[in-house]
């Protein structure tokens, strides 16, 4: 009874590390997949033309300032209007996006 119970928890113990081990190196792989994507992304914009791609990246920004303005400044009595409600949304996503990047994109060796 002793070693059943012995044996199950140890069965239990490595298939949950394996399957943090499998998540890990796939967060790993997802996250230089999507830094290679957006590097590619900026490649092919910059060789289409630069200017645009400048102009694209002051517009991106305005569109993320705007919506941590809107995040982090006090709360409005209403409900949000939809460009504020959109931009708030953009910018949850792009931090989201910079936080997971930063966590497994600085150990994948890509770089």
């Amino acid at each position: 009874m002793v070693v059943r119970r012995a044996a199950k928890g140890a069965c239990d113990f490595l298939a949950e590390t394996v399957g943090e081990v499998v998540a890990e190196v796939l967060l790993g792989l997802l996250a230089c997949a999507l830094l290679g994507c957006l590097v590619l992304i900026a490649y092919l914009s910059w060789s289409f033309s630069p200017r645009l791609t400048v102009a694209g990246a002051g517009l991106l920004s305005l569109f993320l300032a705007h919506g941590a303005w809107q995040t982090f400044r006090a709360p409005v009595k209403g409900r949000r209007r939809d460009l504020a409600a959109l931009t708030a949304a953009g910018f949850a996503v792009a931090a989201t996006t910079s936080l997971f990047l930063l966590l497994y994109a600085a150990g994948c060796n890509c770089l």
